[in-house]
């Protein structure tokens, strides 16, 4: 008996109906639909949400769609088999053809609403009614909802057509941001930062989409001309892709007592993100109010390792407003991100962002979005002063958290056991000042290095005298400390399983997305597999290829160096 339920367990998905019969829509049988929706998702025009949860929405699909790649490793996590996109009705759906559904998969989809809020200064002028009610899913709709071996995970279609959001906009995808989302969250979970994660790209050979973008060598910092692309989709897939801005939307209404079922819209969105996110760490049998408390501890915890973990890493969101960060605790939109590589704390990359969304800022930008989550939260406990109390101190203690994770992180870079506040400072200047780059520096120093020449192609100038004095006298203060706290070889490989030898360096990954515009795919299946082992040494000639410093032509370079976020 056991090895029988043990074999059905583990049986791959093999074609579309197999993968059909896994569908379990939660959030459309647990919440509301808009009550001016239309019945069968056929609601993409521009217009104004005032109430409910999603507006069901069929896709558009995209003509002509061509298999691009898919993420092997998130098809073995799931328990499908890589033979599914040989599939035509698999194809079709992950295209936008959602007329190949036959129950129990829903023959449309849904897009959800959301406030937005910059570093924490709520925002309704950019919205085309002037009131909050047009911002959400502008072009990402999600087709499925199911349990994979028990796990529950939400499909949805980036660049699938409008929506009621899309603003006017086509609600396309271009191929050229659709390989760098698909690539980004793959190499992400390789990393090991909490991430959506990439099913499947598809192109269409035939539909073409104009967007702004760089000409080649371009130095200007807006893009300088408007060029064609093919529409692409790509389907992301998390356990839900609740947002901390679709909270703060509820709270709104709620404050503003914009109709009668505001309150209890609220608490029926943050019940379910408890059931969607933390079901397995939220207990049943407690109060509602009690939930919300744990939820707001649990999620503080989530989101304060998370932006720690990007600071490791060397990632920049680029646009870290409170619609784009989840509310489950893991990366989310990979729009507008970027790593740094030329180590620089206001690293941004993105020419619409700011100072506060650089790489330094995040931990700020995060506690502003935690602010923004607590605030969402507080109408459900109205009243009961305890609770409110409870609240306000898990939200005040999140700057104090936050930075002694990032303490951590940067010991654990370095190898220590404990923190020493002089000798990161001095690192971090001697890095700015040497021009080094973040992710080379840090992996030599996983060697554990006692001579200064052995992490010097680290830097993208020659040091002179001074530095490579001061540079001298801070390696042995490092050394000194390493070896009082002993067992030097556990901790080279500690730091080598937490300081990459891959990273993402944009000058690398944009010749794979102009090949792909022009059919060839080599490159993006390459990318997959140095970005599935970025902490491995890889053959001498990928290393040769992929674990070099930025040329110095790519410096200041439109659509390398910075990029709109055109897509």
């Amino acid at each position: 008996m056991s090895s029988k339920s043990e074999s059905v367990k583990n049986k791959s998905t093999e074609n579309f109906y197999e993968f059909s019969q896994l569908a379990d829509y939660s959030l459309m049988d647990n919440l509301k639909a808009d009550p001016q929706s239309t019945k069968d998702g056929n609601d993409h025009r521009l217009r104004p949400v005032y109430s409910g949860h999603y507006v069901p929405v069929t896709p558009k699909p995209i003509p002509e769609p061509e298999y691009v790649a898919h993420s092997s490793n998130l098809f073995k996590e799931l328990g499908l088999s890589c033979e599914l996109t040989k599939d035509a009705n698999f194809s079709r759906f992950f295209s936008g053809d959602i007329e190949v559904a036959d129950y129990p998969l829903r023959p449309f989809g849904w897009a959800t609403g959301y406030a937005l809020s910059i570093y924490g200064t709520e925002y309704t002028q950019q919205c085309p009614f002037g009131n909050g009610n047009g911002y959400g899913d502008g072009r990402a709709i999600s087709i499925f909802e199911g349990l994979f071996n028990g796990q529950r995970m939400e499909m949805q279609l980036k660049g699938g057509g409008p929506t009621p959001y899309c603003r006017g906009a086509d609600g396309r995808a271009v191929l050229r941001s659709s390989v760098r989302e698909f690539l980004a969250q793959e190499f992400m979970d390789s990393l090991g930062v909490p991430t959506s994660r990439s099913l499947t790209l598809y192109v269409s050979q035939s539909e073409i989409v104009r967007r702004p973008w760089y000409t080649k060598g371009s130095k200007y910092f807006e893009p300088d001309i408007m060029m064609d692309n093919h529409a692409a989709i790509t389907t992301r897939v998390a356990p839900s892709f609740l947002r901390v801005g679709q909270l703060e939307l509820f709270a709104r209404r709620v404050r503003s007592n914009s109709h009668n079922e505001a309150l209890n819209e609220l608490k029926m969105i943050v019940q379910h993100l408890i059931d969607r996110n933390y079901k397995d760490e939220i207990r049943s049998d407690i109060s509602f109010e009690s939930k919300v408390i744990e939820l707001a501890s649990l999620y503080r915890k989530r989101l304060i390792s998370l932006i720690s973990n990007w600071m490791r890493v060397g990632y920049c969101q680029g646009n870290f407003n409170s619609d784009n960060c989840a509310a489950g605790g893991f990366t989310l939109d990979y729009g507008p991100f970027g790593f740094c590589e030329l180590f620089d704390p206001r690293f941004q990359p993105w020419t619409g962002g700011g100072a506060h969304f650089s790489f330094f800022n995040q931990p700020s930008a995060g506690q502003i979005n935690f602010r923004t989550f607590c605030s969402s939260l507080r109408p459900l406990l109205l009243g009961r002063q305890e609770y409110l109390e409870n609240l306000d101190q898990i939200e005040n203690d999140f700057f104090e958290l936050m930075n002694k994770e990032l303490n951590q992180m940067w010991a654990n870079k370095l190898g220590l056991d404990f923190y020493d506040k002089t000798l990161v400072n001095e690192i971090l200047n001697l890095m700015v000042i040497s021009k080094a780059d973040y992710t080379i520096l840090f992996r030599k120093l996983s060697c554990i290095p006692d001579k200064l020449d052995s992490i010097k192609d680290s830097f993208y100038l020659p040091i002179n005298q001074e530095l490579n004095q001061r540079w001298e006298v801070w390696l042995k203060k490092w050394q000194d400390n390493l070896n009082k706290e002993g067992n030097i070889k556990a901790k080279s490989e500690s730091m080598k399983s937490l300081n990459p030898i891959y990273t993402w360096r944009e000058w690398m990954v944009v010749p794979a997305y102009e090949d792909a515009e022009k059919g060839n795919y080599n490159k993006i299946k390459e990318l997959q597999e140095v970005f599935s082992n970025p902490y491995k040494e890889q053959s001498s000639e990928i290393d040769r290829k992929y674990n070099r410093l930025k040329p110095n032509e790519f410096f200041n370079f439109g659509g390398i160096s910075h990029y709109s976020c055109s897509s």
